[in-house]
């Protein structure tokens, strides 16, 4: 199977109502963080059924052709077709699409890119090998490559594992992009449903210093409660 072909069945399914409204809500205008993004106007669920017709037959080096494509709905089904490949494949395999994926880090931009797969491809690799990279990549200064080390953290959580979270939230506190506020306060929330003891320790020492939507995000599980108390003392 060719990306070639794959863009062609992607293309049949255009549809230029759908198309605006995605521009819009992936923020492609002017400095915004999607600018320039392209969209041929397809519904998730559809894309998903491309992904996986053709996931098994598609090799890398086809997916790879796909990646730096301008347009969303085809690097989309690219990291889909990655997600599913590498949960079905061997060893070798695994680190042959770990490797591919962060040198395209570069076309994996946008939060809908990254949330679909980090944990799946880069959590799941990192964290049988050398977990300390995910550091090298929070500290890349690379808008999705924080976002991309921030999410794939959600894998470890799910084996009951916070300390890379919690260092990655601690790094990102800081952080200018309300992208990145979002993606650590998730992680966060995550970590309170594995452990909320790890997630009071961190909101104890934090909540005041935390931006206010990555705040709202980590607490967003708790109790009406304690949600109004880390709020106020927040804002005092």
């Amino acid at each position: 199977m060719s990306a070639e072909k794959i863009l062609n069945e992607i293309k049949n399914l255009a549809d230029l109502k759908i198309a605006e409204q995605n521009k819009r809500f992936f923020k492609t205008g002017k400095g915004e963080y999607g600018e320039g993004d392209l969209f041929y106007g397809i519904k998730v669920p559809d894309i998903r059924k491309i992904a996986k017709k053709y996931f098994k037959i598609i090799d890398l080096s086809e997916i790879n052709k796909l990646l730096p494509n301008p347009y969303h709905e085809a690097r989309l089904t690219a990291i889909i077709m990655l997600v599913l490949k590498y949960q079905k494949a061997d060893i070798a395999e695994k680190e042959n699409i770990y490797n591919l994926y962060v040198s395209n880090v570069n076309y994996i931009n946008s939060w809908d890119l990254v949330d679909i797969s980090a944990a799946h491809i880069v959590g799941a690799f990192l964290h049988k090998n050398k977990p300390d990279k995910l550091l090298e990549l929070a500290c890349s200064k690379h808008l999705w490559s924080e976002r991309i080390a921030m999410v794939a953290t959600l894998y470890f959580i799910k084996q009951n594992e916070c300390l890379y979270t919690i260092k990655l939230a601690k790094l990102f506190l800081a952080h200018k992009h309300d992208l990145m506020h979002k993606a650590a306060g998730w992680m966060l929330r995550e970590v309170g449903k594995s452990d909320v003891n790890v997630l009071y320790a961190f909101l104890d020492e934090f909540h005041k210093s935390m931006p206010r939507t990555m705040l709202r995000y980590a607490i967003e599980k708790l109790s009406p409660e304690k949600r109004t108390f880390y709020m106020a003392k927040r804002d005092c």
